[in-house]
């Protein structure tokens, strides 16, 4: 699995995915490719998925929100007869290497809740219209829909059965939406995710497995009717949608990116990637209009795009970039002004799709499993949505007082609405919230400076970056961050800054990607599943799984 895994694509490379708009109403087929997989070595058999399938599925779903903002229903169905998704293909499971099945079960949960926010954010519901069998991660992702519908044939049915079957947890989000989303009985949920069989019919609907049971021959037409009676109900205006054009990107032999916004400079010896963010050249463009105009190649769009998709990109492609220190360069008051023209416009579909995305984005940046630092330097533009990167990071580092031989502007920090709230983590707290939990008074005074430039001695007072140093100090402090960094385990890493990350409130989300992305990566790694004799090897073969009985 050494290729290069691109996760960039359009609706002309999909391989496993069709999608007809009508009006208010998308219609989303899934249709995978069986000899479509992302490597050699399995079949995507019954509408299972591996990364690649899933990769386009994010793609719909952030389209359906920038080209298609008309659509207010989007309904997920099979093209296949007699199976609606068996999940996660098991033979790419037992062969991918375990930090690719992590990041595979992190970026799944990271497209099934922009499915799920949709609704709440962008006004678009999304529809499960389920035939034939839904198992594992097939039915994680109709519980990642707003409704789901089972079709009552004698046949269909729904299931989680990871547990008996593979020595494995539904990894994206099952167990969690069953108890916290759909309010399904504690002791249901036992039964229900000991079955290999699944549940079907009325039961499915009483245990709340499924909101709507209807018999086979009206399916077809009460899921339009339902479709279409969702869409009525919509407040949600018709908008022309701009076009998600290709990313400026090269990758050099060294594994350096490009963007045009961005620099990845990798350290592979090293053991570090440095992403530099460049601000924006010129001033915002002059009105909604005319951003509406540039569309994809609006700053503060295309920042936003480049900078998921190096993250992306560093999580699945550089393993050992085991650091990530974010830079950047240019006028803070110019990123400022672009980031305001949205806050003003708030109430046009494209400046709130424009500051949701860069929600998105953060929280993307909040559970990558990497040690993560900000330097902030002279020259700097740290202020606003990208000032949110300081307070998403594990340290950060200022340059304080003149460096001799450095003529750039004296680094700086300004707040802006960005920071108030506007960018809640999975916590549903701001990052500043986070950071000076149970210190009212501190993030009071922090709030009441936002839209004031904070030099080193303002943001160490306020508590805003971990260390500021002088010219004498900046180079060797770092050079003993970085290597201590570097010799620590990335095993005690990744659970120490998972745990530090996410203070305060327990949600949905963070137990999705704390509690469970935890137990997976430790279950992934035991014997009784990946083992020569686990069961993931053994699946299909007719023999369980050999386990060791030993509670741990």
């Amino acid at each position: 699995m050494g290729d290069m895994i691109n996760f960039e694509t359009n609706p002309s490379q999909y391989r496993h995915w069709r999608v007809e708009y009508d009006g208010a109403v998308a219609r989303v087929h899934m249709d995978v490719d069986e000899n479509g997989g992302l490597f050699d070595g399995y079949e995507l058999k019954l509408n299972s998925y591996d990364l690649g399938v899933d990769i386009e599925l994010a793609d719909i779903v952030q389209r359906m929100r920038f080209e298609h903002p008309e659509v207010s229903v989007v309904v997920l169905q099979s093209a296949k007869d007699k199976v609606f998704c068996a999940g996660a293909n098991i033979r790419m499971l037992a062969g991918a290497a375990h930090a690719h099945k992590v990041n595979f079960c992190k970026f799944t949960n990271e497209t099934r809740n922009a499915m799920e926010m949709a609704e709440a954010d962008s006004g678009q519901k999304y529809v499960a219209a389920i035939k034939g069998a839904c198992a594992g991660g097939g039915y994680e992702l109709a519980l990642a829909c707003n409704h789901i519908m089972l079709v009552d044939d004698g046949s269909s049915t729904v299931a989680l059965p990871e547990v008996p079957l593979l020595a494995v947890l539904p990894g994206t989000g099952g167990l969690t939406r069953l108890t916290d989303k759909r309010r399904v009985r504690r002791d249901l949920c036992d039964v229900f995710c000991a079955m290999e069989e699944g549940v079907r019919g009325a039961r499915a609907h009483d245990w709340r497995l499924v909101d709507e049971v209807v018999s086979n021959s009206k399916f077809d037409a009460i899921v339009a009717e339902r479709a279409a009676g969702f869409a009525a109900e919509s407040a949600k205006p018709a908008h022309k949608g701009i076009a998600l054009t290709p990313l400026h990107k090269t990758v050099a032999d060294d594994g350096s990116v490009r963007y045009s916004t961005l620099e990845i400079e990798m350290d592979r010896a090293g053991g570090t990637a440095t992403l530099l963010i460049n601000g924006p050249d010129g001033p915002p463009p002059a009105d909604m209009d005319a951003f509406l105009t540039a569309g994809a190649d609006a700053y503060m769009l295309r920042l936003a795009r480049e900078l998921d998709d190096a993250i992306l990109h560093l999580r699945l492609n550089e393993r050992e970039a085991g650091l990530l220190l974010f830079r950047s360069q240019g006028n803070p008051e110019s990123l400022l002004a672009h980031e305001a023209q949205l806050h003003a416009n708030a109430d046009h579909w494209l400046a709130n799709e424009v500051l949701l995305y860069w929600k998105r984005v953060l929280k993307r940046v909040d559970v990558t499993s990497r040690s993560m630092a900000a330097l902030v330097e002279h020259g700097s533009c740290f202020a606003g949505v990208l000032a949110e990167l300081l307070f998403a990071v594990d340290r950060s580092y200022m340059m304080e007082d003149e460096f001799e031989g450095d003529n750039r502007p004296i680094a700086t920090i300004t707040l802006s609405s960005s920071n108030l709230g506007m960018m809640p983590m999975a916590n549903g707290l701001s990052r500043l919230a986070t950071r000076f939990l149970g210190e009212p008074e501190t993030l009071q005074a922090v709030e009441a400076a936002a839209g004031t430039p904070l030099d080193a001695d303002d943001a160490r007072t306020h508590g805003l970056v971990t260390f500021a140093y002088d010219d004498v100090d900046w180079e060797d402090e770092l050079r003993i961050f970085i290597e201590e960094r570097a010799s620590f385990s990335p095993d005690a890493m990744t659970g120490m800054e998972a745990n530090l990350r996410f203070a305060g409130p327990e949600t949905m989300e963070t137990r999705i990607f704390g509690r469970l992305t935890a137990w997976q990566n430790w279950i992934f790694q035991r014997p009784n599943a990946a083992g020569e004799e686990g069961a993931l090897q053994r699946y299909g073969s007719g023999v369980r799984g050999k386990y060791n009985m030993e509670r741990v």
